[in-house]
């Protein structure tokens, strides 16, 4: 599973022959979410509060980059890194 961003102890990451709707995974700790790219709600999991509004936060700004990384998940091509929150 490609790590495509890092931040403040979390984990960005994408899954090849992963399933629809278009999601990433976030993990911080022992904890794990799924997250719709498009709408960007919790598909499944849960997150410390400030972990999730981060992981949001970044989603917001990078949902472009995330939706092209996707595409590429599905093609089974190399996934391009995204910024990390500052």
């Amino acid at each position: 599973m490609p790590t495509i961003s890092a931040f403040y102890g979390i984990l960005i990451q994408m899954f090849y022959n992963d399933h629809a709707p278009p999601h990433f995974h976030a993990t911080y700790a022992e904890y794990e979410i799924l997250v719709n790219i498009k709408t960007l709600e919790v598909i499944e999991g849960r997150m410390p509060r400030r972990a999730l509004a981060l992981v949001l936060e970044w989603a917001s700004i990078y949902r472009k980059e995330l939706l092209e990384d996707w595409d590429l998940c599905e093609k089974h091509q190399q996934l391009k890194s995204i910024q990390p929150l500052d």
